[in-house]
């Protein structure tokens, strides 16, 4: 099976996004300083099953702190994350603060989500091909510190799309709380606790310590229950979420994008989403062209090509619902 190629990024930017001015350029000699990580944790570690796992992007789960960023690439990251935070709202009702298609506006920030280093990097934590998210709202997702101190920065949730990595961009040795924190479990027991009116006990949560500012968790988000928790004191606390997807198009996509109806900017949204899921459909197409043989019977001929069209199909249903919903486990 041949891996399909990234969508390029667009020329254009939609209406309203201006870029901001005085930025410095991109240079992965000189922001970037990237790890590997000492461990990884895999699906089967949290409590997934075998038939859970199959089909799924990657076996891995979440990997121990890497470095993104040099200290260099830190301080602009801050310096653009402080610069983006006046375009803040809230993500439906998980987040009340963030910032999504900075990409957008930030050539800096567009050029570090896309990076072929990085995602050379985390094809090898993932031991699978990626590449950024063909979707931009999911590139450089930033969520700032709430309003009021004893809330969650972000409720315990799973993410809307397959892999990420989740990167603290102030110094997380000095911020009062405000931890990234996973759940040793599966989302169906995390349901299972939401429905009984509990969160994931302590003892059941990991706080993976980030030694500073441009350090990431490599995470399989799609099946990883996590959250950044409360604050105990106020003060900035910002974090940078970048989005991946296999370049296998017989994976599943693992994207939960009805969700952000409500979320993102309409004019963004339905664009970028019907972009991935025709790229989506486009490579299962080609792979039913190249793979395809003789003597195949007429329902076997059917059930291929409507597995290939399906994602597409599907997506063209979910756009035109009213509901706007985000899934969480709070």
């Amino acid at each position: 099976m041949t891996s399909f190629e990234a969508v390029t990024f667009p020329e254009a930017r939609p209406s309203g996004y201006d870029l901001l001015t005085d930025e410095p350029v991109f240079d992965p000699e000189r922001h970037l300083a990237l790890t590997e990580p000492e461990s990884v944790t895999t699906l089967r570690d949290l409590g997934y099953s075998d038939g859970d796992v199959v089909g799924t992007a990657t076996d891995v789960a979440i990997s121990s702190p890497i470095r993104i960023l040099s200290d260099e690439g830190a301080d602009v990251m801050l310096t653009t994350a402080r610069r983006l935070r006046a375009f803040g709202r809230a993500a439906g009702d998980r987040i009340e603060r963030s910032v999504r298609g900075g990409v957008y506006r930030s050539a800096w920030l567009r050029d570090l989500c896309l990076s072929p280093e990085v995602a050379a990097h985390m094809s090898a934590v993932y031991g699978t091909e990626v590449a950024p998210h063909p979707m931009g709202v999911h590139l450089g997702h930033l969520n700032y510190e709430p309003s009021v101190i004893d809330a969650a920065v972000d409720k315990w949730h799973h993410d809307t799309l397959p892999l990420d990595y989740v990167m603290t961009v102030t110094d997380p040795t000095i911020t009062p709380g405000g931890r990234f924190e996973y759940f040793v479990g599966t989302k169906a027991e995390a349901a299972a606790l939401r429905d009984a009116g509990e969160k994931p006990p302590v003892d059941r949560v990991v706080a993976p310590g980030l030694p500073g500012p441009g350090w990431a968790v490599a995470m399989h988000g799609n099946m990883v229950v996590h959250r950044g928790g409360p604050l105990t004191a106020e003060a900035e606390r910002i974090t940078m979420v970048n989005g991946y997807v296999a370049l296998d198009p017989m994976r599943h996509h693992q994207s939960r994008t009805v969700d952000l109806l409500g979320v993102d900017d309409p004019e963004v949204l339905f664009t970028e989403w019907t972009r991935f899921a025709a790229w989506r459909t486009t490579a299962r197409l080609q792979a039913l062209i190249d793979d395809i043989g003789f003597g195949i019977r007429p329902d076997e001929a059917a059930a291929a090509l409507t597995e290939a069209v399906h994602e597409a199909l599907a997506a063209a249903e979910e756009m035109q619902r009213n509901d706007h919903r985000t899934e969480h486990y709070e």
